[in-house]
């Protein structure tokens, strides 16, 4: 009874893994080829990225997510659902190429008429000849995640088709004194203080 019910569990993961790859291939063909309807709205960034947390709290039990809020109220043009997928895709990828134990930091913050969010981890970082390959669609960096399976290289291109759907910018840089830091940048729609 026992390993019954392990087989059913990982046969539920990997149901779910699958699940999540023809998601994010689909949506990537979508925004790619021009046939996604965008839902924009005025949306406050705060509750989108506590609503991406309140999806990863089951995935990434093992690590702690922390979040750094900003002191003004930060709105952004956007659909709520793709850039949902897009914290929750950053997240999760710096979950797979971190230790258990681990802590992945996001940061959002006003810069100029830009509204910044950063999602840090301290895991091995991103060679630099590596750093512009990775958002292309099926490029891994070879290593396996967490569970054993090889990711297929469409978190990050989805990502960036999203983003650019919404005229942002997205990028990764050398967390200091290890990791990598992923960067969204999209325009501020309105600030209150």
């Amino acid at each position: 009874a026992e390993q019954r019910k392990e087989v059913y569990k990982d046969i539920e993961a990997d149901a779910f893994w699958l699940l999540n790859l023809i998601e994010n291939l689909l949506s990537v063909t979508r925004i790619e080829n021009g046939t996604i309807q965008l839902n924009l709205q005025p949306e406050l960034m705060e509750d989108v990225i506590e609503e991406s947390i309140s999806h990863l709290s089951r995935r990434a039990k093992e690590h702690r997510i922390l979040y750094d809020r900003p002191e003004d109220i930060l709105m952004v043009r956007m659909d709520v659902k793709l850039m949902v997928q897009v914290i929750v895709n950053l997240v999760d990828n710096a979950v797979k190429y971190t230790p258990p134990g681990s802590a992945v930091r996001i940061r959002l913050y006003r810069r100029k008429d830009n509204v910044r969010v950063e999602v840090a981890d301290n895991g091995d970082g991103i060679p630099d000849n590596q750093k512009a390959k990775i958002f292309n669609l099926f490029y891994t960096m070879g290593k396996s995640t967490s569970d054993g399976r090889r990711g297929m290289g469409l978190g990050l291109a989805l990502c960036k088709s999203i983003v650019d759907a919404h005229g942002g910018k997205i990028w990764v840089e050398d967390n200091h004194p290890r990791g990598a830091v992923f960067i969204i940048e999209l325009s501020a729609e309105e600030t209150v203080k």
